[in-house]
């Protein structure tokens, strides 16, 4: 397995975006642009595939254990970290039709009032 691999593997497993990928390793003082990074996504028969160096892969796990885990002087809790990404929003429920036409209904006009009301 490649330093590629591995970095592609990383990056699914965490759900992490290039941009993310870009700020964790800015942690370590290690700069890289997007283009860069991407050239290590790309399959190895793509022209402007390029391989992963030791130092890169190292840098980026480093970056990564200070992202989830912070500092000494600041610490994080990982699992904190990891869900803060993947938690999906509370959706509402969905409004039946007759909510939907109950809602359109104009308040503001009073009940009709028949005169030949049956009695009961």
């Amino acid at each position: 397995m490649t330093n590629n691999d591995v970095l592609k593997k990383l990056r699914v497993a965490l759900k992490l975006r290039d941009d993310e990928i870009v700020d964790i390793l800015k942690l370590v003082d290690f700069k890289i642009s997007k283009s860069e990074l991407g050239a290590f996504f790309r399959k190895e028969d793509h022209p402007n595939y390029m391989e992963c160096g030791d130092q890169i892969l190292r840098n980026f796990l480093n970056g990564l254990i200070i992202h989830l885990r912070g500092t000494k002087e600041n610490p994080k809790n990982p699992g904190e970290v990891l869900l803060k990404g993947m938690v999906p929003e509370k959706k509402k429920p969905r409004a039946s039709f007759k909510d939907k036409q109950i809602k359109k209904v104009d308040r503001a006009i009073d009940p009709v009032k028949y005169k030949n009301k049956k009695k009961s």
